[in-house]
């Protein structure tokens, strides 16, 4: 999901009601300078539009042949139509490579093809699996308990949360409890990365929900875990991983080293936010476990090949049997009914078959794993390009039409007969209605303000309990209608996906559906917080402040016109003044927010600076807002002021403590910065 969209509603919002407009991220160009390889139909699997079409009810032959004339004809058109540079993808079958293809480019100005065997990418959180693997490794070994408090392993202390220690199977399922921190992800330059051993200087996100009961996907518990690794191994994490994954699997062209080692660069992808525009620079990561690899598609099927089978890949292993079973196996299951987590891995819905997965995503690289693991089958795809039309998002763009396009055309699913309405389903919609937030939140500083202003989630129900989710979207991105099957248990219509809900004591807990990742959910948000009444105060009173800041200047430039000068003076002309100063300063102050998330300057500790200059006017705001109270006792204590300068005078105080309370709740002024 872009959050650039809704961030730029607040700037909207304060300085008036559509007074300012964004322009979009990634304009669709008029040209690419990617052309189909061939001009093949694309599969019956897919419907226009991307959306996936019902199963077939008879497989495909899962050939080399097969799978090349598929992808030939699907991803050529799709890269074009999507402003996508390159792709790789790689299937592999029965401990062997079925299919390693790159398509379109490495180096768009170059002219540089994408090579499978040699062009490194940037997998992202895909690199999560090679630490939860070094992790197994230890396990295996005795060095490491799953079950222990990981302040055994830490040279710093993780405090408990109610007097509950955080163990490692909760970091490897992201239950361990962590909100979510973004700051200085991605660094800017070498200076500003740290290197893994300096993970104690790192700020530790709090600590929001139980450990072991919520989802809520961490970079910094994947982190943690590496650090684990590297104390426990007594090797650079780097070195461990290079060691005793990629030695044993033979990946070559496999790396965690930042900058990449000397002469990798040549073979290099770029990364685009589109196709046709300006590469991206090499993408720092400041946590190394949680996203630094540079690999190839040809390396990849090798760690595929030997978690199909079992920790083995051509006599060599890197787990024993029974470890890989547990790894892949269900650890945590957050809603009933619906995928939950491995170690490390998460469940993926497949008609019926057993898959285990992970996805990961950099600012210009996106890729999906996925293992069949019954059927011994692997499929691996990496976009080196963001594209156009969310073609790179998660849940909803080209990887996730390839993923079910492959399920459907390779193992589809049986017919089945339509299940029946729940007899229950109006209440239940009842029950399911409300605003709602992710469970994968920063309830730290002013980060705030994604989640519970304008990341909210409305879900509501009609006359016959068909419920909608404001968020939940298809391939085509349309809002999904969800009909009710089962206790708290739904189905997309006209769709396989299925929804559930946790509910306990009459109140919902979680909400999930089976084919977003189980590693977040939506949770109720506070009635304090809720849209439903914070979104239209936030609406009518930057109106307010913006007919207030505006009608300032206009009525000083109609007295000049006609000759007229103010009729107040002294301590009520003072208090007019200062009330419509104030209306200028919070209009600012919130244009601000929008200007440094939209610039992107939010994810850098070198904005702090910044961001403290747009607090201290924020305390400015605040401490002036006594002059629009003691404008509202003035006029009511004068008899010749009239009826329009007392609504003003109140509504203008009314909206300045809106504005207080939006730098209270959403935290716009705090002393501490981290996120």
């Amino acid at each position: 999901m872009n959050p650039l969209s809704k961030i730029a509603a607040v700037g909207a919002m304060f300085v008036a009601l559509g007074g300012f407009a964004a322009a979009p991220a990634n304009p669709s160009p008029t040209t690419s300078p990617i052309r189909p390889v061939v001009a093949v139909p694309t599969s019956a699997s897919q419907t226009a539009g991307g959306a996936v079409a019902s199963a077939p009810t008879s497989a495909h032959p899962l050939t080399a042949e097969d799978v090349a004339a598929y992808f030939d004809g699907m991803l050529p058109s799709e890269m074009e139509r999507a402003d996508i540079a390159g792709v790789v993808i790689v299937v592999v079958k029965d401990g062997q490579p079925l299919f390693e293809r790159g398509y379109g480019l490495a180096d768009v100005k170059a002219g540089r093809p994408v090579d499978p065997d040699t062009t490194l990418f940037r997998p992202g959180s895909i690199s999560k699996l090679f630490t939860w693997t070094s992790v197994m490794q230890l396990v295996e070994a005795g060095k490491i308990d799953l079950d222990a408090d990981v302040n055994r392993y830490l040279d710093f202390k993780v405090p408990p949360y109610d007097g509950k220690p955080m163990t490692m199977r909760q970091l490897m399922t992201h239950s361990a409890g962590f909100a979510d921190a973004s700051k200085d992800l991605f660094p800017p330059d070498l200076q500003h990365l740290k290197t893994l051993g300096q993970m104690r200087e790192v700020t530790m996100p709090a600590r929001i929900f139980p450990p072991g009961t919520t989802p809520a996907y961490s970079n910094y518990g994947a982190s943690l875990a590496g650090y684990i690794v590297q104390r426990v191994s007594g090797e650079r994490f780097e070195d461990y991983v290079a060691q005793h994954i990629f030695a044993p699997l033979g990946m070559t062209h496999s790396t965690f080293e930042q900058p990449l080692p000397k002469g990798w660069s040549t073979n290099m992808s770029k990364g685009y936010r589109t196709a046709s525009g300006r590469p991206g620079p090499y993408e720092l990561v400041q946590m190394p476990p949680a996203g630094a690899l540079a690999t190839t598609g040809s390396d990849l099927s090798r760690f595929m090949i030997a978690h199909l089978q079992d920790g083995d890949y051509q006599g060599q292993r890197i787990l024993g049997a029974k470890t890989a079973e547990v790894m892949h196996g269900l650890q945590f299951q957050p809603v009933p009914h619906l995928p939950g987590m491995a170690l490390g891995f998460y469940q993926e819905p497949a008609n019926g078959h057993r898959v285990i997965g992970h996805a990961g995503d950099t600012g210009l690289f996106h890729s999906d794993l996925h293992l069949y693991l019954d059927d011994h089958v692997g499929l691996y795809i990496s976009l080196n390009s963001a594209g156009t039309g969310g073609a790179g998002s998660l849940g909803s763009g080209l990887r996730t039409s390839v993923f079910r396009g492959f399920t459907n055309r390779y193992f589809p699913a049986p017919k089945a007969a339509e299940p029946a309405t729940w007899a229950n389903a109006k209440a239940d919609g009842q029950t399911l209605s409300g605003y709602y937030i992710d469970t994968g939140r920063s309830e730290a500083s002013w980060i705030r303000i994604r989640s519970f202003l304008l990341g909210q989630t409305k879900v509501s129900s009609d006359k016959d309990g068909i419920v909608t989710i404001s968020s939940y979207r298809g391939l085509n991105h349309q809002i999904e209608r969800w009909r009710e099957i089962g206790p708290l248990q739904y189905q997309a219509i006209g769709g396989a996906s299925r929804m559930a809900a946790v509910v306990r004591e009459g109140k919902v807990t979680l909400i999930m559906r089976d084919d977003y990742p189980p590693v977040e959910a939506l949770q109720p948000v506070p009635a304090s917080l809720s849209a439903a009444w914070n979104l239209p105060l936030l609406y009518v009173s930057g109106a307010i402040l913006a007919i207030g800041a505006l009608t300032w200047p206009l009525a000083a430039i109609i007295r000049k016109r006609y000759g007229h000068s103010l009729e107040l003076s002294g301590r009520a002309a003072a208090l007019y003044r200062l009330s419509r100063a104030v209306c200028c300063g919070y209009l600012a102050f919130g244009y601000l927010w929008y200007w440094l998330l939209s610039r992107g300057g939010h994810a850098s500790s070198s904005s702090d600076g910044i961001v403290r200059l747009i607090q201290l006017l924020g305390v400015v705001c605040v401490v002036g807002t006594v002059a629009p109270l003691m404008d509202v006792a003035t006029v009511f204590a004068d008899p010749g002021r009239g009826r329009w300068a007392k609504v003003s005078s109140v509504a203008i105080a009314a909206a300045c403590l809106a504005s207080i309370w939006f730098a209270v709740s959403l935290r716009l002024i705090t002393l501490n910065i981290a996120y």
